[in-house]
């Protein structure tokens, strides 16, 4: 696992994404990854909700000064009603450690002879070392269900739950799930403080919200902000479309709740952008609405299945939208159908743009993924796609993202001359690739090893033609290729430019 507040690169200045909270190994946490949905989870709340907080009015404004009608929230009803199901959450891990070994230095050093000496002639061994780790979390059931992410817990080997009025408990996880960053804790216990599950996708931005959690260790912290947007897409192969707030995150935050003015739980705090690992006024959380239909299924089966469209998306932006007649650069431009998908099933093609789901409009790509972040396998959604300057209607029912996906046509091509390969995996170019580059036909070069390679074939180049025969299928090439003996020319198109590279085959 990686450290605390470990990060990723997102802009000039290294701007980077951290996990909030600590996992495991020494203080540290794992990365995430997420899948698909379009119905809202409803999760029941287990306690009434907190009351509105009073209104703190703002000082009399100055004689000869606009007047204001700016209130501010009062968050203490919340913070001391809420703050009860707020858990601090311990983690204990085990990694392997050398010990007694030599240091790695080159046999021509004139110290190796010097350290061999001490070396144990048995070699290096290695032992189990504890690491530690923490995060937050909140009760959801008043026998002890918590709702945490997952990479708070992620290789844990021992989990302490601390509670508000300072009891432990050791609890059991009852499952996790990486995509989505959710996981279910149980500890042995009756009659505990809840907190409301509320409606992220009422959520606006400008709206108040608080985190109570236990940054750096500092248990029953309350920070609070404004969301700073909703649906909001960090990429990571993630469907999760976040809450970016404000509200002052850092690690060890990582698994509380985030809450509206009404003390309803809408989030779970789950991430940052830091350029130090520390709060840098980007903080992301998971919907409420995702976390609470991941720990209905842990809580009843100990799994969790995601549903799957089987599309690859673009972004519509201002040119594809001229291109396809477009009134606004809106929409999931489908860049390629899995084969055998529920996608292929319902007759989505490459170059349709998803513009609703269900009904709901698909702004941005990520909205499409987004959309089905709660959808199960087997559910059925009603897609409006624009096709030819038209709006279609398709009907898709979701497969299961664990499902293996069918085989393409890529496909490696081999030479009948005592089994000499070729070396190239290829695959049809798609409809939108065609009208992007201008190529009427040919195959896209996915991958190029061996005697393709040594030649100077690349990935990303598009086979043309094999000794002058025009190819738009495998079986093509694989045919001329067949028969020739010694060497095949491929003419390529690379960029803007056609060149012909001998391939030796003998």
């Amino acid at each position: 696992m990686q450290n605390e507040g470990a990060v990723t690169a997102i802009t000039a200045k290294r701007l980077t994404l951290a996990l909030c909270a600590a996992g495991v190994i020494g203080g540290a946490v794992g990365a995430i990854a997420v899948n698909h949905n379009n119905a809202t989870a409803q999760a029941p709340a287990t306690v009434a909700a907190a009351p509105a907080p009073a209104p703190v009015q703002a000082p009399p404004a100055v004689a000869g000064a606009p007047a204001s009608t700016v209130s501010l929230p009062d968050f203490t009803t919340i913070a001391k009603q809420n703050g009860k199901a707020v858990v601090n959450i311990r983690v204990m891990g085990t990694t392997k450690t050398s010990s007694r070994g030599m240091p790695q230095m080159n046999p021509g050093d004139p110290f190796y002879e010097f350290f061999r000496q001490f070396q144990d002639p048995r070699g290096g061994s290695q032992r189990d070392a504890p690491v530690f780790g923490a995060g937050s979390g909140f009760i959801v059931s008043p026998d002890g269900v918590i709702l945490t992410n997952a990479h708070v817990v992620q290789g844990a080997s021992e989990v302490t739950v601390k509670l508000a009025d300072r009891r432990e408990f050791r609890a059991k996880v009852l499952g996790s799930d990486p995509r989505t960053d959710v996981a279910v804790l149980k500890i042995d216990a009756k009659g505990l403080p809840t907190v409301p599950l509320g409606n992220a996708r009422a959520l606006q931005t400008g709206e108040w919200v608080l985190a109570i959690g236990s940054p750096f260790g500092l248990e029953s912290t309350v920070t609070a902000g404004v969301v700073s947007a909703t649906g909001r897409s960090l990429g990571n192969d993630s469907q999760v479309q976040f809450i970016q707030t404000d509200v002052a995150v850092n690690p060890g935050n990582s698994g509380g709740p985030l809450l509206n003015t009404r003390g309803e739980v809408v989030g779970i705090n789950s991430q940052i952008y830091s350029q130090t690992g520390g709060y840098q006024g980007l903080s992301f959380a998971i919907p409420i609405d995702v976390a609470a239909r991941i720990k209905d299924q842990i809580v009843a089966t100990g799994k969790v299945q995601h549903a799957k469209l089987g599309v690859s998306i673009q972004e519509v932006d201002q040119s594809f939208a001229d291109s396809f007649n477009l009134a606004s650069p809106e929409g999931a431009l489908v860049a390629n159908v899995e084969r055998g998908s529920a996608a292929e099933k319902a007759g989505l093609k490459s170059g349709d743009v998803v513009r609703k789901v269900n009904g709901q409009t698909i702004i941005a790509s990520a909205d499409l993924p987004g959309t089905l972040a709660v959808a199960k396998p087997g559910d059925k959604v009603a897609l409006d796609v624009w096709r030819d300057g038209k709006i279609v209607r398709l009907n898709a029912t979701l497969a299961n993202a664990d499902d293996k996906a069918a085989p393409d046509e890529r496909e490696e091509v081999a030479a009948a001359d005592k089994g000499a390969k070729l070396g190239l995996a290829l695959r049809p170019l798609e409809p939108i690739e065609r009208r992007q580059s201008g190529i009427a036909s040919g195959l896209v070069i996915e991958d190029a090893r061996g005697a393709a390679a040594i030649a100077g074939v690349a990935p990303g180049d598009v086979l043309l033609s094999v000794n002058g025969k025009p190819v738009n299928s495998v079986d093509q090439v694989r045919d001329v290729v067949g028969k020739s003996s010694k060497s095949v020319a491929l003419l390529i198109q690379r960029g803007n430019e056609r060149i012909f590279i001998p391939v030796r085959i003998g």
